[in-house]
């Protein structure tokens, strides 16, 4: 770990970062650029999971046991192929957690992974602010947009924004920055739901080079246990993440503009 990055990527999972944005980590790797990423739901469950629904993901990424690390060594094989330092948080996937009183799972299905934050939930932005506080100094922070509407990004946007509020950002120079969430951007199109966000956004579009594509792409094949999740197999992969970085024409990230307030 280093006291100072350019750049630090928030990934609520262990693949979110290299799905979304393995282009431009790579690139900015490449110049010499100082990057993180933070994947912030990383922590072992019980032995068991406590659902049914938890024990089926289990059996289709075919790891039924130490489940969590052998996906956090797929997100340390994708990060040395980006060239990004990487540091995993302990907080557990939704998949996982509970109501502690009731012992209740909070998301047992994919219409749940998708929906509304679970109010026994709520305490956990402020735990995860906390920990967002401790973050290394840095240029800039990416978070996810959100799109696709998953609850583990939702509550990783939500504590980004209240530990880095909007009142200590400047449009010239912005530290937070929202990344597309990938796969989910094909489906729900970013610039619809900025203009459904409050206040005025802009988007940036980085354009990678055929190396940075590269990249991406063999970073997202280091995580075996999830690409029947998504894809077909590798050739799908290659081919639907091509088509999506040429209609978007790179990776784009959006940043909220700020209006300065007129003096009279």
């Amino acid at each position: 770990m280093n006291a100072f990055y350019d750049a630090v990527y928030l990934s609520p999972h262990l693949d979110d970062a290299a799905l979304s944005c393995g282009g431009q980590i790579y690139q900015l790797a490449a110049e010499g650029k100082s990057v993180l990423v933070v994947t912030v739901m990383a922590g072992d469950p019980a032995s068991r999971p406590s659902s049914q629904f938890a024990q089926s993901l289990h059996q289709r990424w075919q790891l039924e046991s130490n489940t969590v690390e052998a996906r956090r060594a797929e997100d340390a094989a994708a990060c040395r192929v980006l060239g990004a330092d990487w540091q995993h948080w302990d907080f557990l996937d939704c998949i996982y957690r509970i109501e502690p009183e009731t012992e209740r799972p909070l998301y047992t299905s994919d219409e749940g992974l998708f929906g509304e934050i679970d109010p026994a939930d709520f305490g956990l932005i402020d735990k995860l602010v906390g920990k967002m506080t401790l973050l290394p100094a840095h240029e800039q922070l990416y978070v996810p947009l959100t799109l696709g509407h998953h609850v583990d990004h939702q509550l990783t946007r939500q504590a980004a924004e209240r530990a880095f509020p909007a009142a200590e950002r400047t449009f010239s120079s912005p530290s937070l920055l929202y990344y597309e969430d990938y796969p989910y951007a094909e489906r729900t199109a970013a610039e619809q739901f900025a203009a459904q966000e409050a206040g005025s956004w802009q988007a940036k579009v980085i354009e990678l080079t055929e190396n940075g594509v590269a990249a991406r792409i063999n970073a997202i094949q280091c995580f075996k246990s999830q690409l029947s999740t998504f894809f077909k197999n590798g050739q799908d992969l290659a081919h639907q993440v091509r088509i999506y970085i040429e209609t978007v024409g790179g990776e784009r990230v959006w940043m909220v503009v700020q209006e300065k307030r007129r003096i009279a």
